[in-house]
């Protein structure tokens, strides 16, 4: 399929905005801070998802290193800040200032928060970061997570103490602890609702507008905490015991986006690449590429780490684009790369882009960058016509403005 890719930048850097939204748009925009994970959609009637609100601490060397990416677009409000800034931007103007939902992948810095010395203090006794900052700064009426029973209990003082989470330099457990002050707080302040991601289910993330007037729009649940849909009704098979902890990355919620022929896949940090460098049949990735099934979009696992994308899983799911939501001259993994991109795998055309490509990784990997689309901004992907065809749009993530940097399409949603 032909796909026409339009440089929309003017002169002095002052380009085109994108068009807003309209009732029947589905509007993915993959925003780089520099920091994590930050994904808002609206959907088709205008209800909006906020997936994952990344902000790793300014107190590690490593973030502030040249293996990691800046604070973008400037370091004149924290991340946080700069997410509930894109979304008071690309908000439908006719909607109520709110997330109808946010979604938390997992308890790691780049997808929820960390705590460190220099975070304020909310006026509900809790500490500002990552999804705690953008909740105080704009309402989350239903707040998901994977929640903190299972497989172990994060809740309990002796789980707690234990060397792995005591020692854990990124402080996860501190960062619950105030995670969970301010769900308690936002639930009597805004009556927000926290729960844990119903996998198998399409009746927890729902259109809350005009529900009837797009019925071939859907979200499903596929995976958390290694529960896994089989792909049937809502019956699940878990990978994990009660007790056994296998770290934080393989217990990540997972979603496929439905909306008429268009599908859209993003899964947290899950992997399928052994410590020795095989396919992992074991592995997330590697039990639930048949469930999600191929897509049209999907988000490269772990950051396109050199951990994930096994060969079965990217030959199952064979999506036309890869988004890369990185932050680190670490990913994507070469490797990683190759598989994507090989048409041994799969045959036909792809795309990629990435929000950022830092030096390091660019001065190890070299020409192969070339293959993607774009290495540098916020990646918007639209949806038209109930579905039946897309655009990408690239938008400048150093400017407050974020005009469109380029645009690519139409793509035909498969």
């Amino acid at each position: 399929m032909f796909v026409l890719a339009l440089t929309l930048m003017g002169m002095g850097g002052h380009g085109q905005q994108l068009p807003e939204w309209e009732p029947g748009f589905l509007d993915i925009h993959h925003i780089n801070t520099g920091r994590g994970d930050a994904a808002f959609m609206v959907f088709p009637d205008g209800t909006t998802l906020l997936v994952d609100a990344g902000d790793m601490s300014e107190t590690h060397p490593r973030t502030t290193s040249s293996r990691n990416a800046k604070l973008l677009p400037n370091r004149s409000k924290s991340a946080p800040e700069w997410i509930v800034d894109y979304i008071d931007q690309f908000i439908p103007k006719n909607q109520k200032r709110q997330l109808d939902y946010a979604l938390i992948t997992h308890y790691h810095d780049d997808h929820f928060g960390e705590m460190d010395s220099l975070r304020k203090i909310a006026p509900g006794g809790y500490q500002l970061t990552g999804i705690m900052e953008v909740g105080t700064l704009i309402p989350i009426k239903k707040l998901i997570d994977r929640g903190f029973e299972f497989p172990i209990n994060l809740k309990d003082a002796n789980v707690q103490s234990e060397a792995r989470f005591s020692n854990d330099a990124y402080g996860m457990i501190p960062t619950l602890k105030e995670y969970w002050k301010f769900i308690t707080f936002q639930s009597k302040k805004v009556g927000l609702e926290n729960e844990a991601l119903k996998v198998g289910h399409t009746d927890q993330i729902v259109l809350k507008n005009t529900p009837n007037i797009y019925p071939e729009f859907s979200v499903q649940n596929l995976f958390s905490n290694g529960v896994i849909w089989t792909g049937e009704d809502t019956n699940t098979h878990a990978l994990f015991q009660a007790g056994e902890y296998p770290g934080e990355n393989p217990l990540s919620d997972g979603i496929r986006i439905d909306y008429g022929k268009f599908n859209y896949y993003t899964g947290g940090d899950i992997s399928g690449i052994d410590g020795l460098g095989q396919t992992d049949i074991h592995s997330l990735e590697s039990y639930v590429a048949p469930i999600i099934g191929p897509v049209d979009v999907a988000t490269l696992n772990h950051h396109g780490n050199r951990d994930s994308q096994n060969p079965y899983y990217v030959r199952t799911i064979r999506p036309r684009v890869w988004i890369q939501q990185n932050w680190t001259a670490d990913h994507p993994g070469e490797e990683v790369l190759r598989r994507i991109t090989s048409k041994t795998l799969y045959p036909g055309e792809r795309d990629i882009f990435s929000t950022i490509m830092l030096q390091g990784t660019k001065d190890v990997i070299g020409g192969r960058l070339d293959q993607y689309k774009s290495q540098e901004g916020h990646i918007v992907v639209r949806v038209y016509n109930h579905g039946n065809n897309y655009d990408i749009y690239v938008l400048n993530d150093t400017s407050e403005e974020r005009e469109i940097r380029t645009k690519h399409g139409p793509y035909k949603a498969r």
